[in-house]
């Protein structure tokens, strides 16, 4: 399997850097890569910084990393410079101290997997993906201290946050390069149902024509109708006429009113 990490060590520090997807192919049936992971986390002792930037990938691979990141015996620092998306959260959520850049960004969402069979196998993954949320909030749990409820309907709607809401939210402890201040802006959070019902409401929306009404009114109908019913003597009158005259008498008389 192709590393989707880096270690950078000097004689002071040891820094690990997760820059792209989080394994290539999952470590669900792998007992290499994380073995060879693991032992490269563990070949020295001393703190750590784990710079990440990624859109996410396999969920077991990062559950692997954060547990044997939380197991490390040094203090490990997390430092999020451009996205921790996904499953790349929650490897974030493995850091001592979790630091965000002021221009990156979180996003936290339901696992997701493919499947094909029949209708036990799909019953069967949407078990197995009930059970991996549950993992997954356990550790957004016990950074955040927000409750599992309300997590959970953030993962439902696949939420962004800000570096500061991130703060805010506990799911990160500082911005980095931020000068120490008291009061700090408002950092901000959005889901994709509420950009989606933000841009419909903003979509010119089309105002029903006013109903014109067609025909003629009642009383001029009823009116005309009386018009049309000939005397006795009116249709004497017409037929004693030859047959094309009757015609024209007809449609000039009560057809063209």
């Amino acid at each position: 399997m192709k590393k989707f990490w880096n270690w950078v060590e000097t004689e002071e520090t040891r820094t690990l850097y997760f820059d792209g997807y989080i394994a290539q192919d999952s470590w669900f049936d792998d007992d290499i890569t994380p073995k060879k992971f693991k032992a490269e986390l563990t070949v020295s002792q001393g703190d750590i910084s784990v710079w990440l930037n990624s859109p996410g990938g396999d969920v077991f691979a990062a559950s692997q990393i954060y547990t044997m990141l939380k197991e490390y015996t040094g203090k490990v620092t997390v430092q999020i410079d451009g996205l921790a998306a996904s499953a790349a959260s929650v490897i974030a959520m493995a850091g001592d101290e979790v630091l965000m850049s002021p221009v990156a960004m979180m996003m936290i969402h339901n696992p997701a997997t493919m499947m094909f069979g029949e209708a036990a196998d799909f019953q069967g993954a949407i078990k197995m993906l009930g059970e991996v949320k549950e993992g997954i909030l356990n550790a957004y749990e016990q950074r955040t201290g927000i409750s599992r409820a309300k997590l959970s309907n953030m993962m439902d709607a696949e939420t962004w946050f800000s570096a500061q809401k991130a703060v805010e939210l506990g799911f990160a402890d500082k911005i980095l390069y931020a000068p120490e201040q008291g009061e700090a802006a408002e950092g901000f959070i959005f889901d994709k149902s509420t950009v989606t019902n933000a841009l419909l409401r903003k979509l010119p929306k089309d105002k029903p024509e006013p109903i014109v009404p067609v025909g003629m009114p009642h009383k001029e109908l009823l009116t005309r109708l009386q018009l049309l019913k000939p005397s006795t003597r009116e249709y004497q009158g017409i037929f004693r006429q030859p047959p094309k005259r009757q015609w024209t008498v007809i449609r000039r008389r009560y057809i063209n009113l």
